[in-house]
């Protein structure tokens, strides 16, 4: 835990809380026993963000092309092979026009010609674009992409955009240039509240300070047969940050835990399973518990599973695909397979 002093915590562009500086100077005694100073590597590993005027963008390069590769392997199944997503993600390209690159504002923000926000429509900097694939993507793999990767597949989304040319390679060096033929790069506005703390407030009231309650009660609650119905809130979480959501399995009676069951949940949060699989319920997918239903007394269960964890797909439980998890070591496949499988 790091002391508050020693950190300043600022609000960017796009609502991002980041790390804007770090004092390692302070004295650990100022607060005996109270976290310590952050180190200077650990102040690196979360100093990763890219601001709109490129401010902490490592150097690279990536083209279209390579950019295109990428996508097919590791973007496609989720974001759809040209950038049309599928039923759980919004679409990435599509409502944007040449004279939307060339006026810096997308006309379809203002009617109805679009029937739904695309991301290209609404970004306004092309450092959000490369920061966010960067911190976040592949959904279950994050921060595994290399610098040029995320520049590579940066470009291939503007491509599919009509922003770039088909033999375009960006980088550190030409992506200022880029910035200029964002379709909505003049359609960020500063004008609200989140901006301008010193205008007029946007509600009046009095704040009121007096007969407070000394103890809150909780009146009322979900009945326990309803507790349950959308799944358990706390293993519909990624693996990666601070997990939210009540353990609403806390009451409920606990299975014996084996060292090889921890272990395969282990590897299931650590490779983001529990994203889309719930323990006991469907979440994207199926619930592990479910599988094991389905697969029980299947001689060729850990087989086909296992082929479907390595390449991914679609059909067996819907036309969701599952994204292809090809970085997963077989020794780890099995250990995770046989842990739900005693779901």
């Amino acid at each position: 835990m790091y002391k508050w002093p020693e950190l300043t915590m600022v609000t960017k562009a796009m609502g991002m809380l980041v790390l804007a500086s770090v004092s390692l100077t302070a004295s650990a005694d100022n607060y005996s026993g109270v976290g310590r100073a952050a180190t200077p590597k650990e102040v690196a590993a979360w100093d990763i963000d890219v601001r709109p005027d490129f401010r902490g963008l490592p150097k690279g390069r990536g083209s279209v092309e390579q950019g295109q590769q990428i996508w097919d392997g590791k973007c496609a199944s989720c974001h759809g092979t040209f950038g049309e997503s599928n039923q759980v993600f919004t679409p990435i390209v599509g409502g944007t026009t040449k004279d939307d690159v060339k006026n810096g504002r997308v006309a379809a923000l203002t009617g109805n010609s679009q029937p739904q926000r695309t991301t290209l429509m609404k970004v306004a900097t092309v450092s959000t674009l490369w920061d966010y694939v960067n911190r976040a993507m592949p959904w279950n793999a994050p921060k595994t992409l290399t610098t040029d990767e995320v520049y590579a597949v940066t470009a291939y989304m503007l491509n599919m955009g009509g922003i770039v040319a088909d033999d375009f390679v960006m980088s550190d060096e030409n992506i200022a240039e880029v910035q200029k033929r964002m379709p909505n790069r003049l359609g960020m506005t500063e004008k609200h509240g989140l901006w301008q703390t010193n205008g007029r407030p946007d509600v009046k009231n009095t704040a009121c300070m007096k007969d407070c309650v000394k103890e809150v009660k909780i009146t009322s609650e979900l009945p326990s047969f309803a507790r349950n119905a959308n799944g358990n809130p706390v293993e519909q979480n990624r693996s990666i940050g601070a997990v939210r959501g009540v353990d609403l399995n806390k009451a409920a009676v606990v299975k014996v835990s084996t060292p090889a069951a921890e272990e395969g949940l282990k590897l299931a949060k650590q490779y983001a399973c529990i994203a889309c699989h719930g323990i006991k319920d469907k979440v994207v997918g199926p619930g592990f518990a479910q599988i094991a239903a389905k697969y029980k007394g299947d001689a060729n269960a850990e087989a086909s599973m296992s082929k479907k964890i390595k390449l991914g797909g679609s059909g067996a439980w819907g036309d969701i695909p599952m994204p292809p998890q090809g970085h997963v070591k077989d020794s780890e496949i099995k250990t995770m397979l046989d842990w739900i499988m005693r779901q």
